[in-house]
């Protein structure tokens, strides 16, 4: 299931009342890093390029997403936003990243050996960079 099917999927699940945002349990997720100044090309960039970056990236991005920069991290999945600036334990994007959703980690479980998952520490920068407004 790609990202931009499973924000139909949730949508359309949560118009039927039966999923909302408040079914992700953000207390399993990795505290937001205390660092200071968190910026994307410096801190996060460098992560994404060893996990992300591959399948996300280019003319034919998976699920219409690029991380390859700030710009096209903040756009999103076509017109779907992937993270809320100012709120990281909204943003979906920290949610795929934590596997919070099942079936929708990322990098997939099946992929994780040329892909690594982030560790709880670049899943607590990422948190930090879109809690600091993402810049």
């Amino acid at each position: 299931m790609t990202l931009k099917n499973l924000i139909l999927t949730v949508s359309l699940t949560c118009v039927a009342g039966v999923v909302s945002a408040a079914d992700v349990d953000v207390s399993k997720l990795p505290p937001a890093a205390k660092k200071a100044g968190v910026t994307f090309d410096a801190d996060i960039k460098p992560f994404f390029e060893k996990s992300c970056v591959k399948c996300h990236s280019g003319e034919k991005p998976k699920a219409k997403l690029r991380l390859d920069t700030r710009e096209n991290t903040l756009k999103g999945a076509g017109d779907e936003k992937i993270l809320e600036a100012g709120n990281s334990a909204k943003s979906e994007l920290v949610h795929v990243v934590a596997d919070l959703i099942a079936d929708e980690e990322m990098p997939p479980l099946d992929k994780r050996d040329k892909y690594p998952a982030l560790t709880k520490d670049q899943i607590g920068l990422l948190r930090a960079w879109i809690d600091q407004g993402a810049k």
